[in-house]
């Protein structure tokens, strides 16, 4: 897919992020983790970071290098901005190379096959150590943050958000859930999936954001009605791609109580097919039908976000930096507002998300400095600076979230900073872990455009569990 297929406009991705403030990896393609033959995994008994003694020093690699492979995006642009204060603080020397995310996770990819260590560290998501992990192409970074010599006292891995630091944990068994003593990455930049909706249009016609998912499809349907102006009731991703689901569409799937495999005898069983899940799959695709965009099944995150930006669309269930960023220089800049979206029967407010991390080579020739980098890089000091000073919207620690600086970030963004408040203990990857994620959730999308074309959803998800279950326990 090249850039242009990507935004579906004339201009390169680049371009798409510095004007929309983000690129959550939410287009990410798959087929080179797919063809990679991951398996295997390995112990970090014999971690590096065991060799590190005495004090701590800022200074102790003065005159490294660190190479970071990196994706073009607003994190990396505040990195680039912020990395003189690092190599004043260390002396060691900063090299970025970038590349768009249409080809990024190629490139990574080939560099981690490689295992020439041509980078030291470089940035992925949760559902990429699923992919990366188990051959043993990640360092643990559990050693270093455990050696007070290699760690600076005032890292504080307890001020990450807790379900942020635990979706980079993971033992690499199918179905297992995430946690454990392994680190493979460092949350830098996350994104939480709520509604955005055209607070003035609401007002005038006296509506309220809905509670419940059977509200949310009726207020869809009234927007669409009676919103005027050409504008339709609701804008969610429909392209034939993972991030179709992973959005708007799992957080109310999870808040319904919904799973998408169970573990049955060490093996993964697809659920998506179960009676309740089918009711909502149906629900969701007709919703669509009634109430979303013409064109939906080649909806990503940029027609999603610039619909409801150029006043097309009332409301968008998604990332909340992908409407963040519509509230300045867009029609609909200053009219927009933000909910945690319905809840599910018991007022669950499970939310998935997304989260670009830091994570080191494991056959880097420079680990030492590598993790002075990342611990830096994920520091208060740093991410503070990308908070306020630049795009890191939703902030991956507590202290900066609390801050009186990046609350007054959010001072015309009515909602946005309570929303937030109100679903960060909720949000966490939904999905469970297993090694075949971008290939299964894929075919997930695929079988949602089926049924959005008018396909019945009971045989639709029979055919996609049992196609499922013989792909995800290969």
């Amino acid at each position: 897919m090249n850039d242009n297929q990507l935004t579906g406009q004339g201009r390169n991705r680049r371009d798409v992020l510095r004007l929309a403030g983000l690129g959550a990896a939410l287009t990410v393609s798959a087929p080179m983790l797919q063809a990679c033959g991951f398996g295997g995994g390995t112990q970090s008994g014999d971690s590096a970071a065991n060799d590190i003694t005495g004090s701590f020093d800022w200074k102790k690699y003065d005159g490294k290098t660190v190479k970071l492979l990196m994706n073009k995006h607003p994190y990396t642009d505040a990195l680039k901005k912020h990395k003189g204060e690092f190599e004043k603080k260390t002396g060691i020397t900063l090299e970025i190379d970038e590349f768009p995310e249409s080809n990024y996770f190629d490139k990574v990819t080939l560099e981690l096959q490689s295992k020439q260590g041509n980078y030291d560290a470089f940035m992925l998501g949760a559902y990429m150590v699923w992919q990366y992990g188990p051959p043993g192409y990640l360092e643990d970074l559990g050693p270093w943050m455990k050696n007070e010599s290699a760690t600076h006292e005032e890292f504080e891995k307890e001020d990450f958000f807790p379900n942020l630091l635990k979706a980079g944990q993971w033992n690499f068994t199918n179905g297992d859930p995430l946690g454990g003593k392994q680190q493979w990455m460092l949350p830098w930049g996350f994104e939480t999936n709520v509604v955005c909706y055209r607070e003035d249009v609401f007002k005038k016609l006296k509506l309220k954001p809905a509670e419940d998912f059977d509200e949310f499809i009726d207020l869809a349907k009234t927007l669409d009605k009676k919103a005027g102006d050409g504008m339709y009731g609701v804008a969610v991703r429909g392209s034939k791609e993972w991030a179709t689901i992973h959005p708007g569409f799992m957080t109310m799937y999870s808040r319904l109580g919904l799973k998408d495999f169970d573990v049955k005898d060490g093996k993964l069983v697809p659920t998506m097919n179960s009676a309740d899940a089918v009711d909502f799959t149906d629900k969701w695709a007709k919703m669509v039908r009634d109430s979303g965009p013409k064109g939906w099944t080649s909806y990503t995150w940029y027609q999603a976000s610039s619909d409801l930006g150029a006043g097309k669309a009332a409301m968008l269930f998604d990332a909340d930096s992908a409407s963040y960023f519509q509230n300045e220089g867009t029609k609909a800049a200053g009219k927009l507002a933000w909910h945690p979206g319905p809840k599910g029967p018991n007022g669950s407010l499970d939310t998935n998300m997304w989260i670009w991390s830091l994570a080191m080579n494991a056959n880097s020739k420079n680990k030492e400095a590598a993790w002075w980098f990342l611990q830096w890089a994920t520091s208060k000091e740093h991410l503070k600076y990308a908070a306020t000073k630049g795009q890191h919207i939703d902030t991956v620690r507590q202290s900066i979230a609390e801050s009186s600086e990046y609350k007054d970030k959010f001072a015309d963004y009515t909602g946005f900073l309570d929303t937030f408040e109100k679903v960060i203990d909720d949000t966490k990857i939904q999905f469970t872990p297993q090694k075949n994620f971008f290939d299964a959730t894929t075919s997930w999308a695929e079988a949602l455009q089926t049924i959005y074309g008018g396909e019945d959803a009971k045989s639709t998800l029979d055919d996609l569990a049992s196609n499922l279950e013989s792909r995800v326990n290969d």
